[in-house]
């Protein structure tokens, strides 16, 4: 079993940190939730906590966000040792390294003309076009979630397994079979400083439960933003109380 790492007060079983990688989501957990994308903030404080950690597992700090690594790099600069963007189709296992791409099957371009027709009477949706999917949000109208799935739905079942339909946020996804962030975690994990470590990844929606799982089963841990901490705040300060006990 773990020891308790950080404060008296936590409850968390985590390795410690001499043995640890740390693998975290961005949006909504190390950082607040935001409406739009470009109205994130880092919160003061935060890339020192993180500079910190890194240090005490031994450089093995990587983040894993739906957001390109090039946006990760403008937010935290150097901190992250490691970086995989866009749910894992998009790994840079070290600082100034390359940034390796998956093979992905190519997305129907008739999915996205039906999808930017379909949002187009339904105000307050959006499509997102990204490199292997495409995001409908619904954030803006929530009645207008269960027609955007049908039609998802729809669209993945003539894909022959190929792609899936994913939930998240008050959005839906249709991304490829088997590249996701238990996919970068596998992968991140195979590379130093993270090889022999036991990962410790936090996230906080459904497209980190593969993240939580593959984390688990290499023999760490994983948690989840309200399920096990109930703000991104929180788990901020939980990860503050680790370097301060260290």
């Amino acid at each position: 079993m773990f020891g308790l790492s950080g404060s008296r007060e936590t409850r968390f079983a985590v390795p410690p940190l001499a043995e640890a990688a740390f693998l975290l989501d961005f949006d909504g957990t190390l950082v607040d939730a935001v409406r739009a994308a470009d109205d994130v903030v880092v919160p003061p404080g935060l890339t020192d906590v993180l500079a910190k950690l890194r240090a005490a597992c031994g450089d093995a700090l990587a983040i894993i966000s739906r957001r390109p690594v090039e946006e990760i790099d403008r937010l935290l600069g150097d901190v992250p040792f490691a970086v995989a963007g866009e749910r894992g189709i998009a790994i840079r296992h070290r600082p100034g390294g390359p940034i390796e791409r998956a093979a992905l099957p190519p997305l129907p371009q008739h999915w996205l003309a039906r999808a930017r027709d379909l949002v187009g009477t339904l105000p307050g949706t959006r499509l997102e076009h990204k490199d292997g999917g495409l995001i409908l949000h619904y954030r803006a109208a929530p009645e207008s979630a269960t027609t955007l799935r049908t039609a998802a739905a729809g669209w993945v079942s003539e894909s022959k397994g190929e792609f899936l339909l994913q939930p998240g946020h008050m959005m839906w996804e249709i991304r490829p079979v088997g590249v996701d962030k238990g996919y970068a975690v596998s992968q991140v994990m195979q590379a130093p400083p993270f090889v022999g470590r036991k990962p410790v990844y936090v996230g906080d929606d459904h497209t980190d439960e593969e993240g939580v799982q593959t984390a688990r089963q290499l023999g760490g841990v994983g948690f989840r933003i309200s399920a096990d901490f109930p703000t991104p705040a929180v788990f901020r300060a939980w990860l503050a109380s680790l370097v301060a006990a260290r």
